[in-house]
């Protein structure tokens, strides 16, 4: 019984196993990626299984629920998408493919085990394995033009997360300093106590900068347009997308400790999303390469989901949840189309994508729904969270939040409306039509009605997840 409760974790690590060893041997072309998908699907299968399962592993270090499980099920599914939206690969030399889908599946290992610890020390652990293996994945784009704008990155994104992982270590010192204890169950009731202790205060505050780094809250941001744009096309869609739901759901578990007393905690929470949602859009404004502008788009989408942070209730909580299944869906959506156009894994310009619907239809199209979703507009997943994430707030009482989200989502309707416009209303000129993997269209065609189908029928999604944060408070 214990084995079934570990066993998304347990096929991830077989998987990684495997594809280390294609790594030593020779190995028939295509066969990682294909060993890759089939672990992705296999791990998203078997967190669906056991959704409602429920227990304690590692001697409580390690916890199954319906919240873990649901994440981990958002996570693998969110993999196993972002496989499918980049088919080609063609970023990434031939030789050492083994290698960077074996780290791909290290990182995902790490986000599963996040959202599943139980204590601080497991938390750090799993933390680490997924940034480390992302380190690594950032330098591995083929260098044909020579810029070497990958190593660039790979130190950039290096650097801040190991500042940021100080700066967590050392909250996480004072967490079990003034309580004792490392264990959140126990950690909870110990800190509730305290929250108007400044160094309490304190602890909780540094403690979140490990995952507002991986989620790109202001000032914990520098780092995602650089490795965006310096990564391959396939390794900046993964970053882009599926660490954001392990970081969105161990913020809630954290963010639950201020409960219910947290002005301290509401006051910080509401200034960095109001610095996330104003930089990340007005930074936006005046991008030209498709990555970097999705990157600084990604900035002002954290500040959104801190929205639902900001309530310190279980509404707020299930929306920011269903916001961030939304925006993994959207995002990817965007990535597809810039992997698609992009011929031997070259940045793309919001110039290259002028004459799309001519070039190909069906990606003109999932780009124009992922552009609209991101913008807030109806009928898609956007929209649809955007609405509950303000509505939750203006019943909270931040009527002023509120406000400044609707001013930013003002701002962002142009420059997501410039790609839209550029891929319907540009001149292709010579450019040659675009032929699209069979992968590619069925995973661009999922990610379209997913992304229609959260905005229409969100019902369902945010009452499991509703149903999940209550099993957490």
């Amino acid at each position: 019984m214990k084995l079934i409760l570990f066993a998304p974790e347990l096929i991830l690590l077989l998987g990684g196993l495997l594809l280390f060893s294609l790594s030593l041997c020779k190995r028939r072309a295509g066969l990682p990626r294909r060993l890759t998908r089939l672990v992705a699907l296999a791990a998203t299968v078997a967190c669906a299984l056991t959704l409602h399962a429920q227990g304690t592993l590692f001697f409580d270090a390690y916890r199954i629920d319906l919240f873990s499980q649901l994440m981990k099920c958002i996570t693998c599914a969110g993999f196993a998408a972002a496989l499918f939206a980049s088919s080609s690969l063609t970023g990434v030399a031939e030789e050492i493919r083994a290698e960077y889908y074996f780290f791909l599946i290290l990182s995902s290992l790490g986000l599963v085990l996040l959202v599943s610890s139980a204590d601080l020390l497991t938390m750090f652990i799993s933390l680490e394995l997924s940034s480390y293996s992302l380190y690594l994945l950032v330098p591995m784009r083929d260098d044909r033009q020579g810029l070497r704008i990958q190593m660039e990155s790979a130190i950039k994104y290096i650097l801040f997360g190991v500042a940021a992982t100080g700066v967590m270590l050392f909250g996480m010192s004072y967490l079990f300093g003034l309580t004792g204890t490392i264990t959140f169950h126990q950690l909870l009731p110990a800190l509730r106590p305290m929250m108007h202790n400044p160094a309490a205060l304190a602890a909780i505050a540094m403690t979140l900068g490990g995952f507002f780094f991986k989620l790109t809250v202001f000032p914990f941001h520098f780092w995602a347009p650089d490795v965006y744009q310096g990564a391959s096309n396939e390794t900046a869609a993964f970053i882009a997308s599926v660490p954001k739901v392990a970081a969105v759901g161990l913020l809630v578990r954290i963010a639950s400790l201020a409960t219910p007393d947290g002005s301290f905690l509401v006051l910080m929470l509401a200034t960095l999303s109001v610095c996330s949602m104003f930089y990340g859009n007005l930074a936006a404004l005046v991008q030209t390469d498709v990555k970097r502008m999705l990157g600084f788009s990604g900035i002002a989408h954290a500040g959104y989901i801190m929205l639902g942070l900001v309530t310190l209730g279980e509404t707020g909580y299930a929306t920011a949840i269903y916001y961030v299944i939304g925006y993994l869906v959207m995002i990817l959506a965007g990535f597809l189309v810039v992997c698609a156009v992009s011929k031997d894994g070259e940045n793309v310009l919001v110039s290259d994508l002028n004459g799309l619907y001519k070039r190909s239809p069906l990606l003109a199209f999932t780009l124009a729904v992922s552009m609209f979703a991101m913008a807030g507009i109806p009928p898609f997943a956007g929209f649809m969270g955007k609405f509950m994430l303000l509505t939750a707030a203006y019943k909270a009482g931040f009527l002023p939040l509120v406000i400044i989200a609707v001013v930013n989502t003002a701002i962002s309707i142009y420059y997501y409306l410039c790609v839209v416009k550029a891929a319907y209303s540009g001149d292709p000129g010579d450019s040659p039509g675009l032929a699209v993997a069979p992968s590619t269209k069925a995973a661009s065609a999922l990610l379209t009605v997913v992304t229609v189908a959260l905005g229409v029928m969100p019902d369902r999604v945010l009452a499991i997840a509703t149903e999940a944060v209550k099993a957490i408070l």
